[in-house]
């Protein structure tokens, strides 16, 4: 976590013992407008969910549905804080049974799940090569929810 990150959590918390299980980070591709989108989605409560492969949390060893409670430091491309979110559920489903819900809470494009779908299959076939796996339709996600705790006045 940056100075930077770690200065807003402390002065969030007002003198309190923070909570520890913290992470700060970009979402999407780090350094890239995409970060910026999704952190603005998130700031405006458009975007209260997310979803990872399960098989790339296992690949870098993290329980996904440790999780829930914990929080994150939303970072732009630039890696400043911007907001802090508290994850409030995990699921871990087959991506074919993700519902009209789950991809509008994802909060990205026409909100639609044939969006959703056509950029997370885009995206999911890239990444899973990376980490020695193939995309199927029945790949399991780990599907996070969360609640935006507080947007930094910038």
């Amino acid at each position: 976590m940056n100075e930077q990150a770690k200065k807003y959590w402390k002065e969030f918390w007002q003198g309190e013992f923070p909570p520890t299980d913290v992470t700060a980070e970009q979402w999407g591709w780090e350094g890239t407008p995409i970060a910026d989108e999704l952190a603005d989605l998130i700031l405006k409560g458009i975007k209260t969910a997310s979803c990872s492969s399960y098989d790339e949390c296992l690949y870098y060893d993290e329980d996904p549905l440790s999780k829930i409670g914990s929080y994150t430091i939303v970072l732009n491309s630039k890696d400043e804080p911007v907001g802090i979110i508290k994850y409030t559920d995990m699921t871990i489903m087959p991506m074919n049974e993700v519902t009209d819900e789950i991809a509008r809470a994802e909060g990205e494009g026409d909100l639609s799940y044939d969006y959703w779908y056509k950029v997370h299959k885009q995206f999911f076939r890239e990444l899973m090569p990376q980490i020695g796996k193939e995309f199927y339709e029945e790949m399991p996600l780990a599907v996070e929810r969360f609640e935006l705790i507080n947007a930094k006045e910038i």
